[in-house]
């Protein structure tokens, strides 16, 4: 197991909320293509919904929107068991009440080969993240004010 661990790209997560609980499945298939290209691996999945009294709970993998349309069961069962209540809780603090979102556990397989050479290396990766686009607009805008 340590082996594995050793030979693996970083892993990263994201929360997606879907206001009001309207999941249409858009850019499922790209999820797909993604893991079928080997760029990404899916270690978690999970839906949750958090009710307008703010209480979470998991949904099953299937049929999110209850119109026989979405077909997310390629991804039932995708469960390291790295995700846990407290991950849970956390991703419901960061949706509205009356919302779903998806937590999504993957490997960045595209960086593997590089941090496998930064480990060789004796280096280590010990930050990553991500910057929400909001974000870089703001700062961008300030920016751009900051230049008239």
């Amino acid at each position: 197991m340590t082996d594995d661990i050793e030979a693996m790209g970083p892993i990263s997560y994201l929360v997606v909320e879907f206001p009001g609980s309207k999941i249409t499945g858009q850019g499922l298939s790209i999820l797909v293509d993604l893991v079928e290209q080997g760029l990404v691996r899916v270690l978690d999945l999970l839906f949750v919904t958090r009710d307008e009294a703010g209480s979470v709970r998991a949904i099953e993998l299937r049929d999110l929107d209850l119109d026989g349309q979405l077909d997310v069961t390629i991804f039932e069962g995708a469960s390291s068991g790295l995700l846990d209540d407290g991950d849970l809780a956390d991703a419901a603090s960061a949706i509205e009440p009356g919302s779903s979102a998806a937590i999504l556990l993957f490997e960045n397989r595209w960086a593997r080969s590089f941090t496998e050479a930064l480990r060789r290396g004796g280096a280590e990766v010990v930050a990553a993240g991500y910057v929400p686009l909001d974000a870089v607009a703001a700062s961008l805008d300030a920016a751009e004010a900051a230049d008239v």
